[in-house]
């Protein structure tokens, strides 16, 4: 990553981290590893299937064998250009393959096909929205295509390490930030915008769990408005809140490194999930170290500025374009309409759920009630037990009268129990509303007899209009409905 000239953001002073000799500045840049959604791998026609049994997945090319050529996969290029133009960057007309020359069991070439001087994407940026409210700028330096290596597995013998070649030669887009983010929650929001810019483009199915996007972070400190400091990679953090963590922990072992009279060693390291840090790999590569140059193998790719156009027209509406739409569509928030088009399988869950329907009280459901028992379920959209269309049941029986939002609540929580639609629950359960006035009614003069004395407060403390409004919705077993409660107690105890 390069950093010379590139100091244009400052952190914030709530950003600032101390330290016994003062304040300190963290700096970030990630490099992200995002699989490409292609059937085929970048330079030959195997299978890019997740799951396969270990080297299944492998042709003569991914194995390199005596004199197999790479072939370029089209659709490869395409999803990088579509990227690209997704990012907001610059599409180069002229790129070129190199070879990384590196050496891993892995790695059967003993080399790694990526681009290096001459990507295919070049710069771009993307908005970013905090936690807080602020909207940063991060840069994009480029995007490269370069093949994956495989996967060397050293848990399945005490004396054997196993080498499965499935993923070498995937197509992966790495995609490098400047570094201009500032804190670990920023590097987080970071990597959520751009995994559901790549999910809405359909470039990257963004399953981290599976390896389809992974994170390389690279950390550094300094005393406010100093040069760049020397950083340290972080490899293959796979979540967004194991980046925030390793930002977060890599940050303050420097400082404390910095402050005992120490100097930060350029070097490679791991993130620890389990016990939250991070430890020494290797020493950091440079580019020489790769002793890069151009593949012999492959011609430069030139592209078409028309084909560049045609992608261009076929890209999809992107998440700040929904964002704005769910705004001005819905009235929602900008907070709701953020959580909402975040994500394509949030944003299109929720315009299920607020089809005909309060758009607010839809968001509201979706962003508070059902993600927040998701999270505590620890269970992704994907597999919610109460669908779309069941959570919009449930708004429909809130909107008739049917039932009270208290009652909705349990109703929901049943539904998440067994799946059920909440019209099966309320018939089965007998919840739905009372909307009889004369129920009611009758409920409210059986207080009124047992309770005299607190007629008169009622008038005098306005305070007290809540306990006959309680009082009423117990004695009706939680079922009235509260409108029709308040009009008639107001009507029965004379208080405006």
């Amino acid at each position: 990553m390069t950093e010379a000239n590139l100091d244009v953001r400052s952190a914030r002073k709530d950003q600032l981290v101390p330290g016994a000799t003062g304040d300190w500045e963290i700096i970030v840049g990630l490099e992200v590893h995002a699989q490409v959604a292609s059937n085929a791998k970048l330079f030959s026609g195997a299978s890019t299937a997740f799951g396969a049994e270990p080297n299944a997945n492998v042709s003569l090319v991914d194995a390199a064998m005596p004199g197999m050529l790479p072939v370029i996969n089209r659709r490869c290029v395409e999803q990088a250009v579509r990227t690209g133009l997704g990012l907001n960057a610059k599409i180069n007309t002229w790129s070129r393959f190199d070879r990384k020359n590196y050496f891993y069991p892995d790695l059967p070439q003993g080399y790694q096909i990526s681009q290096y001087k001459d990507p295919i994407v070049g710069e771009g940026e993307i908005p970013v929205e905090t936690d807080d409210g602020e909207t940063i700028t991060v840069r994009i330096e480029r995007i490269h295509l370069e093949q994956d290596a495989g996967k060397s597995i050293h848990d399945l013998s005490p004396t054997e390490t196993f080498v499965d070649l499935n993923r070498a030669g995937v197509a992966l887009m790495e995609i490098v930030s400047r570094p201009d983010i500032r804190s670990g929650k920023e590097a987080s929001a970071y990597l959520t915008k751009l995994r559901a810019i790549v999910r809405a483009l359909g470039t990257c199915d963004g399953n981290m769990d599976e390896g389809s996007m992974r994170a390389d972070v690279n950390v550094s400190v300094r005393k406010p408005g100093t040069p760049f400091g020397t950083r340290c990679e972080i490899k293959n953090v796979n979540s967004m809140r194991f980046v925030a963590q390793a930002v977060d922990y890599e940050a303050r072992r420097q400082i404390a490194v910095l402050e005992d009279g120490g100097v930060i060693k350029q070097e490679t390291r791991l993130f620890n999930a389990t016990t939250g840090e991070t430890r020494a790999l290797r020493s950091k590569e440079d580019a020489p170290d790769y002793r890069y140059f151009p593949d012999p193998d492959l011609l430069p790719l030139e592209l078409d500025p028309k084909w560049i156009e045609e992608i261009r027209a076929t890209l999809p509406e992107l998440p700040d374009a929904k964002r704005t739409r769910f705004m001005g569509a819905y009235g929602l928030s900008a907070y709701d309409a953020g959580v909402s088009a975040g994500d394509l399988e949030t944003a299109v869950f929720f315009e299920t759920v607020a089809q005909g329907r309060d758009a607010k009280l839809a968001a509201n459901w979706l962003t508070q009630e059902l993600f927040g028992a998701l999270n505590k379920r620890e269970l992704a959209l994907a597999d919610s037990p109460v669908s779309a269309a069941q959570l919009g049941g449930l708004i429909d029986l809130i909107a008739s009268g049917d039932i009270n939002g208290k009652i909705a609540k349990d109703v929901f929580a049943r539904m998440l129990d067994s799946g059920e639609d909440a019209a099966v629950i309320v018939e089965r359960e007998g919840l739905r509303q009372v909307t009889d006035t004369g129920a009611i009614e009758k409920a409210i003069d059986d207080l009124i007899a047992a309770n005299p004395d607190k007629v008169a407060e009622a008038k005098e403390k306005p305070k007290m209009f809540g306990w006959w409004v309680g009082q009423t919705m117990k004695a009706t077993g939680g079922k009235a409905n509260p409108a029709v409660v308040n009009d008639l107690l107001k009507q029965k105890l004379g208080v405006a």
